[in-house]
């Protein structure tokens, strides 16, 4: 009898172990996966801030013909942001970006003049958005 209960005594402490491994294990995956995610989410709305930043110059420059607000410098640092904030988000989101600012590089001297050129940084930048959102609602 007490080499049955010493058996019983081993096997829930074995079982006990397993348990308690098992639900740490899971408990430190969750947090992490949590963590990412949540790094992915203020990185994509950081990214939609200056999307719409890069969109607001681009309107000055064409529409307002406004050298100041619609200057291209300020349309290059607001590309490097995006480009910056999307290497902590997804593959799609970063390929999108890199697309955006090839866009921008080929049309950012046409900005005060051309129709086309505008609407090219414009398609760009809705693009990266709509991946963006994409995105956001895969997230747990």
């Amino acid at each position: 009898m007490d080499n049955k209960k010493y058996q019983l005594y081993q096997i829930s402490v074995v079982f006990s172990m397993i348990f308690a491994l098992v639900g740490f294990s899971y408990n430190i995956w969750r947090l992490e996966a949590s963590e990412t995610n949540n790094n992915i989410r203020v990185a994509c709305f950081e990214t939609l801030k200056e999307l719409s930043a890069l969109e607001q110059i681009t309107y000055a420059a064409y529409y307002d013909q406004d050298k100041l607000e619609g200057n291209p410098r300020k349309g290059w640092v607001r590309v490097g942001l995006i480009r910056d904030f999307s290497a902590l988000t997804t593959s799609s989101i970063e390929g999108n970006t890199k697309e955006l600012e090839q866009v921008w590089s080929n049309n950012w001297q046409l900005l005060f003049d051309d129709q086309e050129a505008v609407n090219k940084i414009g398609g760009s930048i809705d693009k990266v958005r709509i991946e963006i959102k994409a995105v956001l609602t895969t997230l747990n």
